[in-house]
């Protein structure tokens, strides 16, 4: 049996944020963030397409469990549509099924199509992607030669800004490519948006890149490349992102409580309710985060205690 290695973080752990490289799926990012971090508890709130690269919120330790309640429900990316082509996939890792001039199409066309698929709106997924119908993934029954039928679903796409175009004469096609900003809600697929935006020009359209850059309150500049991270693995340096007191204070509104109110709650008991929506964190007197609580009628209780007693 080999030597058990010694973790690098507390039990307490934390969050880290990871800038993700293009080529990595999300599973790989947990696989190489154990290794670094010497544990096995890590994982993962969302996934990250291979193709794209930007955030991807790891929780490790005791934190994994912050995963399931932290508001992750907006998104923000940098991404690139290419209009003039379309694939199976909806983004340039798919087989090209159409090739159609684009030169043709203004500015002002462009500007009402975004127009049209801003706001809330109802958006088929694309058909690669993890959602599952009748237990399997959508991806893997797709790419089993079904032809896979996704219901429309509603998305909030709250910005959907043009930055740049791009025409290119590549001597046997005519495309736009579109470098754009999307602020959305979770579960928006950016290369649905490409592809739409695409249909409604006539032309075909797909996704060529993709960067995520905010998933609710943690953004790049939280965030390391795995390759930074094992240099700082390496010298010894911290790994963490966040620490668990730093993570529940970023990602949820606070509620100061008092020692004995810190000791019912790890010890299963209730406080008086404050008026506080939605899932808030209570907080001793020196700044640790003790549990995560929610009101209901005339109690305030845990949905996770963040620091029992013994740790």
């Amino acid at each position: 049996m080999g030597e058990k290695r010694t973790p690098v973080v507390g039990a307490l752990g934390g969050l880290l944020i990871v800038d993700k490289g293009q080529g990595w799926t999300s599973h790989d990012v947990v696989a190489k963030s154990r290794g670094l971090l010497r544990t096995k508890k890590v994982g993962h709130a969302g996934t990250l397409d291979p193709m794209a690269t930007g955030v991807l919120v790891l929780g490790v330790e005791r934190a994994t469990k912050l995963l399931g309640q932290l508001i992750l429900t907006t998104k923000a990316y940098t991404a690139t549509i290419r209009l003039g082509q379309s694939t199976i996939t909806d983004d340039a890792e798919g087989e090209v099924t159409a090739t159609t001039s684009a030169a043709h199409v203004t500015d002002a066309e462009i500007a009402s199509g975004v127009a049209e698929l801003t706001g809330d709106i109802q958006q088929v997924p694309a058909t690669v992607s993890a959602i599952k119908i009748n237990g399997e993934r959508a991806y893997a029954r797709a790419r089993a030669g079904e032809d896979v039928q996704l219901a429309a679903r509603p998305v909030t796409v709250s910005r959907f800004d043009i930055l740049a175009r791009r025409d290119i004469d590549t001597g046997t096609a005519q495309f736009v490519d579109l470098d754009v900003e999307v602020e959305c809600s979770s579960g928006t697929y950016i290369r649905a948006l490409a592809r739409d935006l695409g249909e409604k020009l006539g032309v075909g359209g797909h996704l060529t890149a993709l960067r995520r850059t905010r998933v609710g309150p943690f953004t790049l500049e939280h965030a390391r490349t795995l390759e930074t991270l094992a240099v700082s693995a390496e010298a010894g340096d911290p790994l963490l992102s966040l620490d668990i007191d730093e993570a529940v204070r970023t990602a949820f509104a606070i509620r100061d409580i008092t020692d004995k109110e810190a000791d019912d709650l790890r010890n299963g008991r209730w406080l008086d309710p404050a008026g506080i929506q939605g899932v808030y964190a209570a907080v001793d007197s020196t700044g640790r985060a003790i549990a995560l609580l929610k009101e209901s009628g005339k109690r305030a209780s845990s949905v996770l205690v963040v620091r029992p007693a013994n740790l």
